[in-house]
């Protein structure tokens, strides 16, 4: 037990690439009742923060051993706490410590040296996600860091086939401009939790593929809003890193070729093959999904039918990831594979400032919005 002559330093990607590299392939573990999700790094540890407007990798040696990391994130989000609605927040993710020196406090002692980063930096929250079932983290942060549950999102996950979608005739659909997007999402997102204020940066990252929005044929989109629509983004986050499938039972393999063979010799069937899942492979995130009007599910729907055809024609992607409040109904309408997916992610949260801790309070007892802007550089 204890720290010993434990080091906790800033990563330097000269010295420790290689070595975080295989520490995270001795880490991967996951769910022992399902299929989960491996993140391939593609030799860049970072890559899935680098997007941020600030961040940092720290690591944790002991003697000549690499033995844990840990990554955060800083951002100004929408945060509903009195007199006001911004908050700078931190994120934290990546926490990994290797499996022989576990239970030693390397992974309390990461993440308080995190917080402190967070704190130095003016951080008012700081925030994680975990599976609901993880046990392990649930006791770090919550028994031993005093963070408390606040939102409990889903992710769904959705198989791309190679077959293109029919799209009903019945809908429009057309691609914003990016100044468009942005002033739409600040128009009807803002207000929503966890609402990015630098929106604008993310529309216009190279990873952003565009947004787009559907409404009812006959009906027109400019000065006025159609009587149902809904909008959209995506964002390609095979470009950063890749997802292999873990822990798949037989029975997924034994599906997967027998709906590839079933679509190769009966085309005319157009039944949706199953991708290949085990080796490295791509994905699209859907960021901001918001709906107006009784018709606004089906356009949701039809929209991620749209983004799979765009998925179809790539070689690399092979699922499409959306991750939606846990309250938020659009859940309903977006395709997704239950194998895969999580019901409940869970998000705790911890003020890092004194006088924050009053606010969180009050933050507590406020029902969640129906919509959770989750920000696909954090993914």
């Amino acid at each position: 037990m204890g720290y010993g002559d434990l080091i906790i330093r800033s990563y330097n990607a000269q010295k420790d690439r290689v070595r975080v590299e295989d520490l995270e392939r001795r880490c991967e573990v996951g769910p022992a009742e399902r299929g989960f999700l491996i993140a391939d790094t593609l030799g860049d540890p970072i890559c899935r923060i680098k997007n941020s407007p600030v961040y940092t990798m720290l690591v944790a040696e002991l003697g000549n051993q690499l033995v844990g990391v840990i990554q955060g994130s800083i951002k100004l989000v929408t945060l509903h706490k009195p007199p006001k609605n911004l908050a700078r927040v931190g994120y934290i993710l990546g926490l990994r410590v290797v499996p022989l020196y576990r239970r030693r406090g390397i992974g309390l002692r990461l993440v308080i040296e995190l917080e402190e980063w967070f704190i130095a930096n003016g951080v008012d929250y700081a925030y994680m996600a975990t599976e609901k079932d993880n046990e392990a983290s649930f006791k770090l942060f919550v028994d031993k860091l005093s963070y408390v549950e606040f939102r409990k999102p889903a992710i769904l996950v959705n198989p791309v086939s190679r077959r293109i979608l029919r799209i009903s005739s019945n809908y429009e659909f057309e691609k914003l401009k990016i100044e468009e997007a942005e002033s739409l999402y600040r128009k009807f997102m803002s207000s929503m939790e966890f609402f990015p204020n630098d929106i604008g940066n993310i529309l216009r990252n190279k990873l952003s593929l565009g947004t787009w929005v559907a409404y009812p044929r006959g009906e027109s989109w400019g000065a006025t809003f159609p009587s149902s629509w809904a909008m959209l983004s995506v964002w390609n986050s095979g470009e950063l890193f890749k997802l292999r499938l873990g822990n798949a039972p037989s029975s997924c393999l034994m599906y997967t070729q027998s709906s590839q063979l079933m679509e190769t010799l009966f085309p005319c069937f157009k039944l949706p093959a199953i991708p290949e899942f085990w080796q490295p492979f791509g994905f699209y995130f859907v960021y901001g999904v918001y709906r107006e009007g009784p018709l606004s599910g089906k356009l949701v729907r039809t929209l991620c039918r749209l983004v799979h055809n765009m998925a179809a024609k790539s070689k690399d992607c092979k699922v499409i990831v959306t991750e939606v409040g846990g309250s938020d109904t659009s859940r309903n309408h977006i395709p997704h594979w239950k194998f895969l997916s999580c019901p409940e992610d869970l998000w705790c949260i911890k003020a890092m400032k004194n006088e924050e801790r009053s606010s969180l309070i009050e933050m507590m007892k406020t029902p969640p919005t129906r919509t959770l802007f989750v920000d696909p550089r954090e993914v």
